[in-house]
Formats: structure tokens, C-alpha cells, sequence
């Protein structure tokens, strides 16, 4: 019972001021009994439709994403823009994303693989378990009757076929066409085009017309035909690699029949080509073009477009300037473009900064894995990405990520399953460094094993194998 002085103090108190604070004694608990008591909050997260990526570190909750479903509602677009060193599990996420995806029925890939040991790119497992046999492109088995895609097939427009010429060669010359060239080029294809019905044009085609012009092309412009003969020799001599020189048989013939463009996932295998040799940025770009016109159509299919090593597209103003088009083109007919490069900085500050800033504004996802302090503060500049994501990038360990989908910016543990873990796991070094097996082992740490285990579970059950193809609704199989 209280003392009635206190009582009777403790009244006037609050005549004179108002009510006191009740004064609340101290409770002892456990961490276990507080935790219902104080409880924690996460952001929201990006629904549950679509493929499981892992789960979100701090609040443990199932990370889920999709572009498809969230385009128009939370994306502007549905391109992604994945960004890490060597070693922290990009190649990893690719591979189980696109195994997710191929679950549904309305699901289409392509890969440029540009890298890869022992012969084979690094998607050879995934595309042999599917049933799937890549599309190699190889100047040495091209000679052999290898695959072949031709620029001029007449699948691709006669504005596209001109369009690809000249990146072609302004990307091997490190410049853009002058009038003069452009136009010796223009007359060349034109009549080539004109005149040969009976078969596939070919390069080999339109380097013969460089080097012997018509007099018609001379007389439409009241020039000699010296003249028109000397502004197409060097686009001459560039087209002349392609036919005759260190890229001969890829593309001086007309296309390979039988490739199966309806197949859930196209893997061109380009682990022949040098990465480091002005050939990649032309090889995609014939590829990118050769895609946009025989690949993308308005039949409701949801396309998923992934290059490997992405800074020979975005790096190259004329190839990026293509794939610019492309993106935006695709966006209508349902086409995700996953652009995967080490640093940001090997396409911000490139010749093409421009072209690259563009194509980076389309990308509404960025996923950004462990980089140095550096390169981390430069990319969350260029990004947008707030502070305390910037600061936490150098500490990232293989597997986790920070995920920026158009603001909505969280940290991800990406999880494998045991299904899918033989196919994205291999004994061969592959593209990244044999570190990318940290994530099944060192980096995993023991404190963690029990609950990365229960989580993998759970993903394995919304999954099921890999045989066969899942519902034709975008809903989790």
C-alpha cells in the first residue's frame, strides 16, 4: 500500500502540471521471449510472382523476381544490368535464373556465351541437359561446313542489312563511315541486292561490287568511276576479313539451315573468338541484328536476351547504338535484356559514354556483387545508390548482392539447389574464377549451414526438376 503522503504529493503534482508519467518497473526476458515483444521490420519486398532468387539477408524473407511482372507497374523497363568481380557468383545467378524462367511455358532465352575452357562455353552443361546444342561460332569450323550467319539474309531488312554493314565496318576501323565510303557501300549493296534473286547474297558478293563498281553508280552522281572505285577500297579491305581473312566462314556464306529458333534456350558459344579482339564487338553485333529480325516476333513470348561479357556491346558506340534499338524495340514484344560486366567502369568511361549511359538508364534492375571501395563509390554514384548500400559492397561475401530494382534496394542471398547445383557448379574452371565453389563451401559459414539449408528446401519444392516445363501463367511453378 502506498504511503498517503506520497499519494497525497503525487495529486497536487498533477493538479499543478497535469498528468505524471507512470513510472514502469524494468523486465527481466529472454532474447527469445523479447523478439515477440520488439518486433523487426524489412522493406517490403517485389511480391510472389515469378522465380525465387534466394532470400533477403536481414529480414531472411524469400526474395522473389521477375521483370515480366513487374514491368509497368513497379519497372519502367525490363532490362538488368548485373555488376561484380571475378569469383562472387554472377556466373551463378545467371545460370539458375534462366533455369527458373525456362519453368514456364511462355518462357524464351538467348545466351551469348563468350567464355569458356577445354573447348566449350560455360553454358555447354546446361544447354546438353536440356537437350540443347549450342550454336558454335568458330572460324576454324567454319571452314568445315561449320555454322554460319549471313548479314545479308534476306530474313533481315534491306535497311537492317545496310545498318549492320556499317557498324561492321565502322567498328573495325575504330571510326564512323565518311560520306564518300557511305555512299560506295550504299550503291553496292543496293545493286547486289537488285540484281541477285536466284540465291542468298553474300559478303563476298559486296566486296566484288566494291572493287568494280557499276558505271551506273558513277553516273547517278556525275563522278568518275575512279572515283567511286577509290571510296570503297578500305570498306572493301574491311568486308575482305570476313571473307578471306582471320573471321572467314562465319558469316561469308549464306545461314547455317536448322537453327532452331524455337528451342526454350539458345546458346551461341563464341568462346573461340579472342574477347580481347576487335572480332567480339563485331560478332555480336551481327548476332544482335540477326536476332532482332529472326528471333523477336509478336507472339506473346516472353524473351530473355543475356550477354556475357556485355562491355563489347556497350563500349562500342556503333555496336551499342544497334543494341540501343534493339532495347527499345524489344520492350514492346516482351524482351529482357541482362547485360552481365565486371566493372561500370569498363563502359562509363569508354568511348562510347554516351551510348552507355543510355543503355544503362533502360536497365531498372542493377544487381551489384562485392567490388573494391573504389569502384563501389563510383558505381553508387553512377547508380544512384544510397550510402549505406555503397558502403556495404566491399564487404559482400560470394553469393550476396546488392539488388537495386528501380529504388527498391535490398541485400540478397542468392540460394542453389541440389538440382541445380551439378549444372551451375562444374569440375572445370569456367568463366569465373574456381571461387565461384565458395559459395558451396567457405563461404557458407557453419553458423549459417543449418538455415542457408532450410531455405535452399524451400526453394527446391517451388521448382521441381528440370525436365519437362511448368505452367503457361507467370506464377511460381
Amino acid at each position: 500500500m502506498r504511503d498517503p503522503m506520497s499519494a497525497l504529493t503525487d495529486a497536487f503534482t498533477s493538479f499543478l502540471f497535469g498528468k505524471v508519467e507512470t513510472t514502469r518497473l524494468p523486465v527481466r526476458t529472454s532474447t527469445g521471449q523479447a523478439q515477440a515483444v520488439y518486433l523487426p521490420t524489412a522493406a517490403p519486398g517485389l511480391g510472389d510472382s515469378g522465380v525465387i532468387i534466394g532470400r533477403e539477408v536481414y529480414s531472411g524473407k524469400g526474395y522473389i523476381y521477375d521483370p515480366f511482372q513487374l514491368y509497368g507497374q513497379q519497372l519502367p523497363a525490363p532490362h538488368w544490368l548485373v555488376l561484380g568481380e571475378s569469383g562472387n557468383g554472377k556466373s551463378a545467378l545467371e545460370k539458375t535464373y534462366v533455369l527458373r524462367q525456362l519453368r514456364f511455358r511462355d518462357r524464351q532465352v538467348v545466351v551469348l556465351d563468350a567464355q569458356g575452357e577445354d573447348g566449350v562455353g560455360e553454358w555447354n552443361l546446361i544447354a546438353q541437359e536440356l537437350g540443347i546444342t549450342p550454336i558454335r561460332l568458330d572460324p576454324t569450323a567454319a571452314l568445315n561446313h561449320g555454322i554460319r550467319l549471313n548479314p545479308l539474309d534476306p530474313s533481315i531488312t534491306s535497311t537492317g542489312q545496310l545498318a549492320l554493314l556499317r557498324t561492321i565496318i565502322e567498328v573495325a576501323m575504330g571510326h564512323g563511315l565518311d560520306e564518300r565510303s557511305g555512299f560506295a557501300l550504299k550503291v553496292a549493296h543496293a545493286y547486289v541486292n537488285e540484281t541477285i534473286v536466284e540465291r542468298q547474297p553474300v559478303l563476298t558478293d559486296i566486296v566484288e561490287q566494291l572493287r568494280h563498281p557499276e558505271p551506273e553508280s558513277a553516273e547517278a552522281m556525275n563522278v568518275a568511276l575512279d572515283d567511286v572505285r577509290a571510296w570503297g577500297l578500305d570498306v572493301a579491305l574491311v568486308l575482305d576479313r570476313l571473307v578471306d581473312g582471320d573471321l572467314r566462314g562465319m558469316f561469308d556464306g549464306p545461314t547455317t539451315v536448322g537453327i532452331d529458333l524455337d528451342a526454350p534456350l539458345i546458346v551461341f558459344d563464341l568462346s573461340h573468338i579472342d574477347r580481347n579482339s576487335i572480332a567480339m564487338p563485331i560478332l555480336m553485333a551481327i548476332v544482335g541484328v540477326w536476332l532482332e529480325h529472326t528471333w523477336i516476333r509478336p507472339d506473346r513470348k516472353k524473351r530473355i536476351f543475356l550477354v556475357e561479357e556485355a562491355w563489347h556491346i556497350i563500349n562500342s558506340p556503333f555496336v551499342a547504338q544497334l543494341f540501343q534499338r534493339l532495347l527499345k524495340f524489344g520492350r514492346r514484344l516482351g524482351l529482357s535484356f541482362v547485360a552481365v560486366v565486371h566493372h561500370l567502369s569498363d563502359v562509363i568511361d569508354g568511348a562510347a559514354a554516351k551510348e552507355a549511359a543510355a543503355i544503362l538508364k533502360m536497365a531498372s534492375t542493377r544487381t551489384i556483387y562485392a567490388q573494391k571501395a573504389d569502384e563501389a563509390r563510383a558505381t553508387g554514384r553512377v547508380l544512384g545508390l544510397p550510402r549505406w548500400a555503397v558502403e556495404i559492397i566491399p564487404t559482400l561475401t560470394p553469393g550476396i548482392a546488392v539488388w537495386d530494382v528501380n529504388g527498391n534496394v535490398q541485400v540478397v542471398k542468392h540460394l542453389v539447389t541440389e538440382t541445380e547445383r551439378p549444372l551451375v557448379f562444374t569440375d572445370r574452371a569456367m568463366t569465373e574464377s574456381s571461387n565461384d565453389h565458395l559459395l558451396d563451401d567457405d563461404a557458407l559459414r557453419a553458423a549459417e549451414l543449418e538455415a542457408e539449408e532450410r531455405a535452399a528446401a524451400f526453394v527446391e519444392q517451388q521448382l521441381s526438376d528440370l525436365e519437362g516445363y511448368g505452367p503457361s501463367e507467370s506464377t511460381v511453378a
